[in-house]
């Protein structure tokens, strides 16, 4: 392989019915930065159908180039031409880096994507940087500069491992939403587009869609939220949760809660934070009744504020807290809930 001949920085712009996902504007805030250590430009593939509107979105979030490649095959989402449509992107455009969020979709297209162009693909990345690989120089082994460092937690999280991809390329990660930030939009903002389209045949392999069922839910997306009240185990029971329902209101946040609240069955998936929910970045993260686990702070740890409140002083949530409470959170939260009520009630008046 002609490492040399591969070049820039790219970027999966995920979007659904017509709507970049907000992985997308994240990934490019990333790329900036890659791109910035590296000398090159950020480019941004755009896959589906009526796709020149949307071009418009990720050249103000900070795209240099867009590939579009629009076709009415790609109106939904299906495996084989999606992986068809990224994979003759990287084989056509030889990126030096691609990344890919790691949503349901993300997951599913990286790794066949990765298989069809014969490269390795880093999942989960939480941290992405350019350095050296090897980390430390060894005896008698070269030192490979501008090398993409993808660091993911392993073995359940208990430890972190920095991965590096030196003889292949496209270097592929996958990133977990909610992880790299998003740049400001500079509106007005433009980038060169460039239509590709390399074909469409359906085959056994297209899988045919008889019906797309949208789920009609109002189970709030804790990743926008910008105050989440997060129970845990140490809330004691489903029903307890509506202390926990009652602050929220109050303060005007969003209930979610850790993996061992979605085991027992208490709360839905959807509201996991961790390292097998949700990672979140929101103004407020009030902990209640978490004790803090690794897999957890994964996915919070980056919050602006964090609250905690748990009876055990030696919870690993106060290592990561800006303040916290120890004592029963059956007694401070309601109290707290009302004294909110009572501030809010005294400004109005």
């Amino acid at each position: 392989m002609a490492l040399e001949e591969y070049k820039g920085v790219y970027i999966y712009a995920q979007q659904v019915d017509n709507k970049v996902n907000n992985i997308a504007f994240e990934l490019i805030g990333e790329a900036k930065k890659l791109a910035a250590d590296l000398g090159t430009e950020v480019t941004a593939v755009l896959i589906g159908s009526d796709m020149m509107p949307l071009t418009k979105d990720l050249a103000e979030a900070g795209a240099d180039k867009i590939i579009v490649v629009d076709d009415p095959e790609l109106k939904e989402y299906r495996t084989e031409p999606y992986t068809h449509a990224l994979a003759s992107v990287i084989n056509e455009f030889k990126p030096d880096i691609m990344l890919v969020g790691a949503t349901a979709i993300g997951r599913d297209l990286g790794p066949r994507v990765s298989c069809r162009v014969k490269t390795g693909l880093t999942a989960d990345c939480t941290q992405l940087d350019i350095g050296d690989f090897p980390l430390k120089p060894i005896p008698n082994q070269e030192q490979l500069h501008n090398q993409l460092l993808m660091t993911r937690p392993a073995f359940g999280g208990n430890t972190i491992a920095t991965i590096a991809c030196p003889y292949n390329r496209p270097q592929m990660a996958t990133v977990r939403p909610g992880v790299m930030q998003a740049l400001p939009r500079e509106a007005g903002r433009t980038a060169e587009i460039i239509e590709f389209n390399p074909g469409f045949t359906p085959d056994h392999k297209y899988v045919e869609i008889l019906e797309v069922v949208k789920n009609t839910g109002n189970v709030v997306d804790i990743q926008d939220a910008k105050i989440l009240v997060s129970g845990g185990r140490g809330v004691g029971s489903p029903e307890n949760f509506a202390i926990l329902d009652d602050l929220a209101d109050a303060i005007g946040g969003v209930v979610s809660c850790s993996r061992a609240v979605v085991d027992a069955g208490w709360k839905p998936k959807d509201l996991q934070v961790g390292q097998t929910g949700k990672t979140v970045r929101p103004n407020l993260y009030m902990a209640i009744g978490i004790s803090g686990a690794i897999q957890h702070l994964a996915g919070m740890e980056e919050s602006d504020l964090i609250i905690a409140i748990n009876k055990d002083e030696s919870a690993p949530i106060f290592e990561v807290a800006d303040y916290g409470v120890v004592g029963d959170l059956n007694k401070i939260v309601p109290e707290l809930t009302k004294a909110i009520r009572a501030f809010k009630a005294k400004k109005a008046d």
